[in-house]
């Protein structure tokens, strides 16, 4: 497998498991007696421990944000783009962390992991997280890890959300902050959207009110869909445009046909969510939108924005990208504005791009010569 591994990846690594054996309170006052979380370092922590970064994930992702996995996975971390040798967040000085958040499906304790009160998969019984519950959780392994300042905590969507939080919440722990495509709050039409997924998945016949393991079933159906209408939301109508137009798929039938037409777009969509229906747990699906609905980041200061940061102490990156429709760049200027009136250092970019709220995941010059040359001041020069 060495062989076939790109330049500039960090190549093959292992999922780590870190076990909690301290109760946790969530911010709805349910506890866990112990939990799991599962993580993936690249690099490594230097003796003065100040080149340690965080990586937040997003809505469906995971702790494996960058290099391979050993055997049959040879998926690519989702942010393997930025994150390696000689890449922005550069692994030769930096020592970078990914968890899976509490309450996913990827190995951190979540709904398809054992309750050790009943010997069963959690299901619809685990407690909902938010967004202060991953990062206290986050702070933990921070802690486990002998960390004890992060020289960046970083993530694009619901990520840069979490990287905001932390800023907010431990402000002596973070010395620089990164939020890619975020928000301060979702909006109606953003809750709305994840309303219509989450009735998707609720109104699945196998849903069994979140017990569907312990009933040999999977509502992959309400998943699909719940897919679909997600990942519609992330593209924008002109990359939509220039990738499908209106183009049949290939081999499709004929207008003189009686037969369905199926258009490109069509079977893109189908073929989303059909993938995505084995690969990710419906209950952290419920989980994960609803914590982004609740996710308020003045919340706690009558709204005030300005009033939220006002502890903050990290130097702030802040970008948007233009086709963003989802957490449109006003989202992101109404943070500079916040930032900039309490007084923090902050920078901010509008990418150009047609790609969408999944901007901050793909492949942009510009985005990439901005996160290089800005995350130079990370960390030990």
């Amino acid at each position: 497998m060495s062989e076939t591994i790109p330049a500039g990846s960090v190549g093959v690594v292992t999922p780590q498991i870190a076990k909690c054996d301290t109760p946790f309170a969530f911010t709805n006052g349910a506890a866990l007696s112990s939990h799991e979380l599962v993580y993936e370092t690249y690099g490594e922590l230097n003796s003065a421990g100040d080149n340690a970064v965080l990586i937040c994930h997003a809505l469906s992702g995971s702790h494996h944000a960058a290099g391979f996995h050993a055997g049959d996975d040879r998926r690519a971390g989702w942010w393997d783009l930025a994150i390696g040798p000689g890449k922005p967040i550069d692994t030769e000085r930096l020592f970078v962390v990914c968890s899976n958040n509490l309450g996913c499906c990827d190995g951190s304790s979540g709904p398809n992991t054992i309750n050790p009160d009943t010997g069963k998969p959690w299901g619809g019984q685990f407690p909902q997280p938010q967004v202060q519950d991953w990062v206290r959780s986050q702070k933990w392994l921070a802690e486990h890890l002998g960390i004890s300042r992060w020289a960046a905590v970083m993530g694009g969507s619901l990520g840069g959300m979490q990287a905001l939080q932390w800023a907010i919440d431990f402000p002596d722990w973070v010395e620089h902050c990164v939020a890619l495509a975020a928000a301060p709050g979702l909006t109606a039409q953003n809750i709305a959207f994840n309303e219509i997924a989450r009735h998707a998945i609720l109104s699945d016949p196998d849903w069994y009110e979140g017990d569907y393991l312990a009933a040999g079933a999977l509502p992959t159906r309400g998943v699909a869909l719940a897919r679909m209408v997600g990942h519609l939301t992330y593209m924008s109508a002109d990359g939509m445009s220039d990738r499908f137009g209106r183009e049949l798929r290939e081999g499709s039938f004929t207008p003189n046909d009686n037969a369905e037409w199926v258009f490109q777009v069509e079977s893109y969509l189908r073929h989303q969510g059909s993938r995505f229906s084995t690969q990710f747990d419906a209950n952290t699906y419920v989980l994960m939108t609803r914590a982004l609905d609740l996710f308020d980041l003045a919340g706690e200061h009558g709204g005030d924005l300005t009033a939220a940061l006002s502890n903050a102490q990290a130097k702030f990156l802040v970008a948007s990208f233009s086709s963003d429709w989802r957490f449109p760049p006003q989202r992101s200027i109404e943070i500079r504005d916040a930032l900039m009136a309490a007084g923090k250092s902050v920078t901010y970019a509008n990418i150009e791009t047609d790609n969408g709220h999944d901007g901050f995941l793909l492949p942009n010059s510009h985005y990439e010569q901005l996160l290089s040359e800005w995350m130079r001041r990370v960390g030990p020069s």
